[in-house]
């Protein structure tokens, strides 16, 4: 296999996107995701369309040792990353006290464990060639607490942290760490999340058109980017450093208030 991705959450939204346009750039894949089904008829679509080879990995990040077995099989079927695409996550609305923890756990071992690990697993490999390129998929959520999704926005503040020193720290090496920060996209994110019926999720857009933007700034070794915000809202997150915490925590919870209708 060459120029191979392993890209998580593979299966649906963003995730998938991602593998159909690098299999449209000649990459091969490694895809992981829970649904083997999904994971199966995607692999599929790509080696008739593009010819490329696809691994398919069904495992379900939740379970603590789900990282490890997955660099595992990678390193057992003889495959050397070029890329890591860290996109698996969810998210939960509601107030903290109210829900179930158990959930709010799971979410914490998806997007925080399980990016951090595999990034652990995969990076040594990538110094000791001098190459390879991590893309960490966080949210516009990582800019400002987010009241009624605190867990989320706190893994994702997390996601941009992390990425951001590690980009740092391998500065003087040919590696690199981008962070994406999508804002509302078009998937079944919003529907799982409970979020599709908030002013947030009003204008969304496209699986494709995030991936576009996020893959592109990951070639090009870009620190940060943001896909699907508007300009009046990209201002207003450059400068919610300089408003008052109140008043940025009662505008986040506005926006993910759900709408009757």
């Amino acid at each position: 296999m060459k120029d191979v991705a392993l890209i998580t959450g593979a299966s649906s939204g963003i995730g998938a996107e991602m593998a159909r346009l690098h299999a449209s750039r000649g990459g091969d894949l490694v895809l992981v995701a829970r649904r083997l089904d999904r994971l199966n008829a995607l692999k599929a679509e790509i080696e008739a369309k593009h010819g490329t080879r696809v691994l398919v990995i069904a495992e379900d990040l939740n379970e603590e040792a789900a990282s490890q077995r997955i660099h595992d099989t990678v390193a057992s079927e003889g495959v050397e990353l070029s890329y890591l695409i860290n996109n698996a996550g969810f998210a939960l609305r509601g107030k903290f006290h109210e829900q179930d923890w158990t959930r709010n756990r799971e979410m914490i071992q998806v997007n925080v464990i399980a990016l951090s690990a595999l990034t652990r697993l995969f990076l040594p490999g990538f110094v000791a060639r001098n190459r390879g390129r991590i893309l960490n998929v966080a949210s516009t959520a990582a800019i400002v607490p987010g009241p009624l999704q605190a867990v989320y926005f706190a893994s994702k503040s997390f996601v941009k942290f992390l990425g951001n020193a590690i980009a740092e720290e391998v500065s003087d090496t040919a590696v690199t760490v981008t962070t994406l920060m999508p804002g509302a996209t078009a998937s079944e994110f919003a529907a799982t999340s409970g979020m599709d019926k908030t002013p947030l999720f009003a204008n969304t857009t496209s699986a494709a058109e995030v991936a576009r933007i996020g893959y592109e700034a990951m070639m090009a070794g870009e620190l940060n980017v943001y896909a699907g915000v508007s300009r009046s809202r990209r201002m207003m997150m450059r400068i919610s450093p300089m408003l008052p915490m109140r008043y940025i925590l009662k505008t986040v919870r506005n926006m993910q208030e759900a709408q009757p209708g």
